[in-house]
C-alpha cells in the first residue's frame, strides 16, 4: 500500500483513482477543481480524503497521479503542487499533452529531487472504469518501475518507451492511427450503405480478414444507427491531433492524412458534434 495522490476527477481520472483506492488498496487524496466532485468520490467509494488545492493533496504522498485537459492544465496544475511534493516522491502525469511538456516538467522535477514520468493512456471512458487502459510511459527505469506497481491497478498494459517525453511521442502515434482508422471504418459503412449490401453481414464477414480492427469490432454498430453521444468526444480528438500536427512539424514528419482528418473532424463540430464521439465521422458522409 503506498499513500497515493490523485489530480483531476473527470471521466477517466474519476474510475482510475477509484481502482487505486478499491482495487489497489492504496491511501487515496484526491483533488478536483470543483470539490463538490472530490467530496461526491469519497462518498462512492467509501473513504479516502479530499484536498481543496493540488499543493494539499500533493504533501506527503508517494507518489502524485494527475489527469487534467490539456499542456495549460498540465503546468498550472502541477506548477502549484510541484512545491509540496515530498523527496523520492514520482510524480506520473496520465494527461494527453505534448512531449515539450513532459520533458520541461521532467527536468523541473529532477532539480527539485522526485522524479516524474509522462504516461498518457488508452482505452476511454470504458477501459478507465474497467481497469484495462493502455499506459505509454517516458522517464527513468527505476522510478517508472515503482510506479508500474501503482499503476497496475488500472491498467492491462503499461510499457516504459523511452526518456522523457516518449509516453506523449507514442501517444501521438496511437492517435495518428485511431484517425487513419476511423475515417477508413466511416468511408466503409458508407459505401456498404449507399452499395445496398447488409452492413452487419458484411462486417462480420470482413472482421475476419485483414481489415479487422478495434474500431470496426467496437464502433460499426453506433456508426451504423447513427449514435455517437458517448465515448471519446471530438473535441479532444482534434486537441491530441493539433498536438500530433505540432510534433510533426518540429521533428519534420509528414501527417497528411491526420491533417485531412482533423479538417474532417472540424466539419463535425460545425453540424454540433463536438461532444460527439470520434466515430461520428460516419456523420460527416451522411449528411
Amino acid at each position: 500500500m503506498a499513500k497515493v495522490a490523485f489530480l483531476g476527477l473527470g471521466v477517466m481520472g474519476y474510475p482510475m483513482a477509484g481502482h487505486l483506492k478499491n482495487k489497489g488498496g492504496h491511501e487515496v487524496t484526491v483533488y478536483n477543481r470543483t470539490t463538490a466532485k472530490a467530496e461526491a468520490w469519497v462518498k462512492e467509494y467509501g473513504g479516502g480524503k479530499v484536498a481543496k488545492t493540488p499543493e494539499e493533496a500533493a504533501a506527503g504522498q508517494d507518489f502524485v497521479m494527475m489527469c487534467v485537459g490539456n499542456d495549460d492544465d498540465v503546468r498550472t496544475v502541477a506548477g502549484a503542487a510541484f512545491p509540496k511534493v515530498k523527496k523520492g516522491a514520482v510524480f506520473v502525469d496520465h494527461t494527453t499533452a505534448s512531449a515539450e511538456v513532459a520533458r520541461e516538467l521532467y527536468a523541473k522535477a529532477k532539480n527539485t529531487g522526485f522524479d516524474f514520468i509522462d504516461a498518457p493512456v488508452s482505452g476511454g471512458q470504458a477501459g478507465a472504469q474497467n481497469g484495462a487502459l493502455t499506459v505509454m510511459c517516458g522517464g527513468d527505469a527505476e522510478p517508472y518501475g515503482r510506479a508500474e506497481k501503482v499503476i497496475a491497478a488500472y491498467a492491462r498494459m503499461c510499457k516504459l518507451l523511452g526518456p522523457a517525453g516518449s509516453g506523449q511521442l507514442t501517444k501521438m502515434v496511437n492517435q495518428i492511427c485511431i484517425a487513419g482508422l476511423v475515417q477508413g471504418l466511416s468511408e466503409g459503412l458508407h459505401f456498404a450503405k449507399r452499395a445496398g449490401l447488409d452492413v452487419e453481414a458484411v462486417v462480420e464477414t470482413i472482421s475476419k480478414g485483414a481489415a479487422q480492427s478495434w474500431q470496426m469490432e467496437n464502433r460499426y454498430k453506433t456508426m451504423n444507427a447513427g449514435k455517437y453521444d458517448f465515448g471519446f468526444a471530438v473535441n479532444w480528438m482534434r486537441k491530441d491531433l493539433s498536438i500530433c500536427l505540432a510534433e510533426a512539424r518540429r521533428s519534420g514528419a509528414h501527417l497528411p492524412v491526420a491533417a485531412l482528418v482533423d479538417q474532417f473532424y472540424s466539419e463535425v463540430q460545425k453540424m454540433g458534434g463536438g461532444r460527439w464521439d470520434t466515430s461520428s465521422l460516419m456523420a460527416r458522409l451522411e449528411r
